[in-house]
């Protein structure tokens, strides 16, 4: 059974960090490539960030670029993003997914990637 799960999020105050976490199970996790998408209340889905499958290649939405970092552990099959910076705006549920679509996901909805988690609430408020 394919399962994605994330942890990490929670309530933090502007400028504040978080680090998300997304352990995959039941597929070849290296062989995706790796994205984090974010759903903030009322708006559509918003891709964040990607990540080659051996971890060598990046991708940052422009609201993500210099603030959040993506990474992975191969060994652990897990994904991670920092989030240092936060703001209101970022105020979303996260999710992981994965794919094999080029361009790092970008412009896929939730449903079209191969794998998505449940998703993790991120609040950003003071």
């Amino acid at each position: 059974e394919v399962q994605l799960v994330e942890s990490g999020g929670g309530l933090v105050q502007p400028g504040g960090s978080l680090r998300l976490s997304c352990a995959a199970s039941g597929f070849t996790f290296n062989t995706y490539t790796m994205t984090w998408v974010r759903q903030a209340p009322g708006k559509g889905l918003e891709w964040v960030s990607g990540i080659s499958g051996g971890g060598l290649s990046t991708a940052y939405a422009d609201s993500a670029k210099g603030r959040f970092t993506i990474s992975r552990d191969n060994a652990k099959n897990t994904l991670y993003l920092q989030m240092n910076g936060l703001k209101p705006e970022d105020t979303a549920v996260y999710y992981c997914a994965a794919t094999k679509y080029g361009d790092y996901g970008r412009g896929l909805l939730l449903n079209e990637y191969d794998y998505r988690g449940q998703g993790t609430q991120v609040t950003v408020s003071s």
